[in-house]
């Protein structure tokens, strides 16, 4: 990937992340752009979003922010001249779930094994 892909990727994540906290500060408080990766030609884009909350309220938030999407790239137009301004979809981001789920499992492990012991220490 090309240094100017990478700038465009972090420069649009952040003026989305921008947007969302200026605009939707109530509605998005739960909801971070983790990544975005515009394709080479700036033509496609993929917004990987985490939400927080339970299944119901995760599904609920990206519906919303999915429904924001036109008003948000209109934005985006004005906040960032390109060649050409890509077609974002927005992809909900599960990898946050995974490291709560093995945060959750190493914990359980701690426990099970009891405190740590203070070697060197009598």
């Amino acid at each position: 990937m090309s240094n100017r892909i990478v700038r465009i990727n972090e420069l649009v994540q952040r003026e989305i992340s921008d947007i969302l906290r200026q605009r939707h500060t109530a509605e998005a408080v739960a909801i971070t752009i983790s990544e975005v990766r515009v394709a080479p030609d700036l033509r496609d884009g993929r917004v990987f979003v985490a939400i927080l909350g339970d299944a119901e309220t995760v599904a609920e938030r990206f519906r919303w922010l999915k429904g924001k999407a036109p008003e948000i790239r209109e934005e985006l137009a004005r906040r960032i001249v390109l060649k050409f301004l890509p077609h974002l979809t927005y992809v909900l981001d599960k990898s946050s779930d995974r490291v709560a789920r093995l945060l959750r499992a190493m914990d359980e492990i701690g426990h099970a094994e009891g405190p740590p012991k203070d070697e060197g220490h009598e």
